[in-house]
Protein backbone atom coordinates (compact mmCIF):
# COMPACT_ATOMS: atom_id res chain seq x y z
CA UNK A 1 0.00 0.00 0.00
CA UNK A 2 1.20 3.43 -1.02
CA UNK A 3 1.88 5.52 2.55
CA UNK A 4 1.59 8.70 1.10
CA UNK A 5 -2.49 7.70 -0.44
CA UNK A 6 -3.69 4.85 0.58
CA UNK A 7 -3.89 3.19 -2.79
CA UNK A 8 -3.02 -0.21 -3.71
CA UNK A 9 -2.35 -2.35 -6.90
CA UNK A 10 -4.02 -5.75 -6.72
CA UNK A 11 -4.70 -8.43 -9.44
CA UNK A 12 -8.06 -7.65 -11.78
CA UNK A 13 -11.17 -9.10 -10.76
CA UNK A 14 -13.84 -10.56 -13.14
CA UNK A 15 -16.11 -7.50 -11.71
CA UNK A 16 -13.10 -5.32 -12.28
CA UNK A 17 -13.80 -5.65 -16.55
CA UNK A 18 -16.79 -3.46 -16.06
CA UNK A 19 -14.39 -0.44 -15.16
CA UNK A 20 -11.76 -1.62 -17.61
CA UNK A 21 -13.99 -2.25 -20.83
CA UNK A 22 -14.94 1.74 -20.93
CA UNK A 23 -11.09 2.65 -21.24
CA UNK A 24 -11.10 0.71 -25.05
CA UNK A 25 -14.98 1.87 -25.86
CA UNK A 26 -15.41 5.20 -24.39
CA UNK A 27 -13.59 8.52 -25.20
CA UNK A 28 -14.34 10.31 -22.11
CA UNK A 29 -13.52 7.42 -20.03
CA UNK A 30 -9.60 7.12 -22.03
CA UNK A 31 -9.03 10.84 -22.11
CA UNK A 32 -7.57 12.93 -24.78
CA UNK A 33 -3.69 11.54 -24.54
CA UNK A 34 -5.17 7.64 -24.47
CA UNK A 35 -7.79 7.81 -26.79
CA UNK A 36 -6.77 5.94 -29.96
CA UNK A 37 -10.03 5.06 -31.65
CA UNK A 38 -12.32 1.71 -31.22
CA UNK A 39 -10.72 -1.30 -30.04
CA UNK A 40 -12.24 -4.90 -29.35
CA UNK A 41 -14.56 -4.24 -26.18
CA UNK A 42 -13.68 -8.29 -25.81
CA UNK A 43 -10.09 -7.92 -25.55
CA UNK A 44 -9.57 -7.39 -21.88
CA UNK A 45 -12.00 -10.41 -21.23
CA UNK A 46 -10.41 -12.96 -23.13
CA UNK A 47 -6.93 -12.22 -21.63
CA UNK A 48 -8.81 -11.97 -17.22
CA UNK A 49 -10.16 -16.22 -19.06
CA UNK A 50 -6.52 -16.64 -20.31
CA UNK A 51 -4.41 -15.55 -17.30
CA UNK A 52 -6.16 -13.61 -15.10
CA UNK A 53 -4.28 -10.58 -17.29
CA UNK A 54 -0.95 -11.83 -15.51
CA UNK A 55 1.71 -13.43 -17.43
CA UNK A 56 5.42 -13.37 -18.17
CA UNK A 57 5.33 -11.02 -21.13
CA UNK A 58 3.15 -8.09 -19.01
CA UNK A 59 0.47 -8.07 -17.01
CA UNK A 60 -2.07 -5.60 -15.42
CA UNK A 61 -3.36 -4.68 -12.03
CA UNK A 62 -5.82 -2.71 -11.08
CA UNK A 63 -5.26 0.71 -8.80
CA UNK A 64 -7.75 0.85 -5.90
CA UNK A 65 -8.19 3.40 -3.17
CA UNK A 66 -7.99 3.41 0.92
CA UNK A 67 -12.18 2.46 1.06
CA UNK A 68 -11.70 -0.84 -1.95
CA UNK A 69 -13.03 1.60 -4.92
CA UNK A 70 -11.23 0.62 -8.26
CA UNK A 71 -9.50 4.07 -9.31
CA UNK A 72 -8.23 2.93 -12.59
CA UNK A 73 -5.35 0.34 -13.35
CA UNK A 74 -1.59 0.00 -14.07
CA UNK A 75 -0.23 -1.89 -17.02
CA UNK A 76 3.09 -3.25 -18.42
CA UNK A 77 4.72 -5.37 -21.54
CA UNK A 78 8.15 -7.23 -21.45
CA UNK A 79 10.28 -4.70 -24.62
CA UNK A 80 13.32 -5.05 -26.52
CA UNK A 81 15.42 -2.66 -25.38
CA UNK A 82 18.79 -3.67 -27.21
CA UNK A 83 19.71 -6.64 -28.92
CA UNK A 84 19.25 -9.47 -25.86
CA UNK A 85 18.28 -7.23 -23.74
CA UNK A 86 14.30 -6.58 -22.32
CA UNK A 87 13.12 -4.01 -20.27
CA UNK A 88 9.54 -2.95 -18.85
CA UNK A 89 7.08 -0.63 -20.79
CA UNK A 90 4.43 0.75 -18.35
CA UNK A 91 1.61 2.75 -18.44
CA UNK A 92 -0.89 4.09 -15.99
CA UNK A 93 -5.05 4.78 -16.75
CA UNK A 94 -7.24 6.84 -14.20
CA UNK A 95 -10.89 7.06 -14.34
CA UNK A 96 -12.12 10.38 -15.09
CA UNK A 97 -13.72 10.78 -11.99
CA UNK A 98 -10.39 10.35 -9.93
CA UNK A 99 -7.79 12.21 -12.12
CA UNK A 100 -5.61 15.30 -10.72
CA UNK A 101 -6.49 14.35 -7.22
CA UNK A 102 -2.75 12.48 -6.82
CA UNK A 103 -3.08 8.97 -6.87
CA UNK A 104 -0.90 8.82 -10.35
CA UNK A 105 2.92 9.02 -8.88
CA UNK A 106 1.96 6.37 -5.98
CA UNK A 107 0.07 4.25 -7.99
CA UNK A 108 3.21 4.27 -10.85
CA UNK A 109 5.97 4.17 -7.59
CA UNK A 110 3.87 0.74 -6.35
CA UNK A 111 4.53 -0.86 -9.49
CA UNK A 112 8.09 0.01 -9.68
CA UNK A 113 8.72 -1.25 -6.47
CA UNK A 114 6.52 -4.62 -7.51
CA UNK A 115 8.01 -5.19 -10.61
CA UNK A 116 11.41 -4.88 -9.15
CA UNK A 117 10.48 -7.20 -6.47
CA UNK A 118 8.83 -9.66 -8.56
CA UNK A 119 11.13 -9.79 -11.70
CA UNK A 120 15.08 -9.19 -12.69
CA UNK A 121 14.52 -7.02 -15.14
CA UNK A 122 17.09 -3.39 -14.17
CA UNK A 123 15.04 -0.84 -16.64
CA UNK A 124 11.13 0.13 -16.64
CA UNK A 125 10.36 2.85 -19.07
CA UNK A 126 7.48 5.05 -20.28
CA UNK A 127 5.98 7.41 -22.66
CA UNK A 128 3.56 10.06 -22.58
CA UNK A 129 2.95 12.68 -25.33
CA UNK A 130 4.69 16.31 -25.02
CA UNK A 131 1.51 17.62 -24.75
CA UNK A 132 0.21 15.62 -21.77
CA UNK A 133 2.09 17.71 -19.08
CA UNK A 134 0.28 15.84 -16.12
CA UNK A 135 1.38 12.46 -17.24
CA UNK A 136 4.67 14.00 -17.24
CA UNK A 137 4.17 14.84 -13.51
CA UNK A 138 3.21 11.80 -12.44
CA UNK A 139 6.27 10.22 -14.03
CA UNK A 140 8.85 12.75 -11.98
CA UNK A 141 6.73 12.28 -8.86
CA UNK A 142 7.19 8.72 -9.43
CA UNK A 143 10.68 8.47 -9.76
CA UNK A 144 10.91 8.53 -13.07
CA UNK A 145 13.96 10.54 -14.95
CA UNK A 146 13.49 12.18 -18.58
CA UNK A 147 15.32 11.01 -21.22
CA UNK A 148 14.09 12.87 -24.51
CA UNK A 149 11.94 13.60 -26.91
CA UNK A 150 11.02 10.79 -29.26
CA UNK A 151 9.65 12.44 -32.60
CA UNK A 152 6.52 11.14 -33.81
CA UNK A 153 5.73 8.20 -31.90
CA UNK A 154 2.30 8.57 -31.19
CA UNK A 155 -0.72 9.03 -34.02
CA UNK A 156 -3.92 9.97 -32.78
CA UNK A 157 -6.77 12.53 -34.09
CA UNK A 158 -5.31 11.99 -37.47
CA UNK A 159 -2.05 13.66 -37.41
CA UNK A 160 1.44 12.42 -35.63
CA UNK A 161 2.40 13.78 -31.91
CA UNK A 162 5.68 13.21 -30.09
CA UNK A 163 6.59 11.74 -27.25
CA UNK A 164 8.74 12.42 -24.16
CA UNK A 165 10.62 8.92 -22.78
CA UNK A 166 11.10 8.49 -19.50
CA UNK A 167 13.18 5.52 -17.62
CA UNK A 168 13.56 4.38 -13.87
CA UNK A 169 16.75 2.02 -13.00
CA UNK A 170 16.50 -0.68 -10.37
CA UNK A 171 20.15 0.90 -9.37
CA UNK A 172 18.40 4.54 -8.78
CA UNK A 173 18.65 5.65 -5.63
CA UNK A 174 15.40 4.56 -3.43
CA UNK A 175 14.92 1.71 -5.64
CA UNK A 176 17.52 -1.04 -4.33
Amino acid sequence: MSEDTGITLRPVREDDLRVLEPFLTDPEAAGEFQWQGWSDPGRWRRQWLENGMLGEEGGTLMVVTADGAPAGFVSWRKVMCWRGSSCWNTGISLLPEVRGRGLGAPAMRELVRYLFAHTQLVRIEAATEVANLAAQRVLERAGFSREGVLRSVAYRQGRWHDGVGYSVLRSDAGWQ
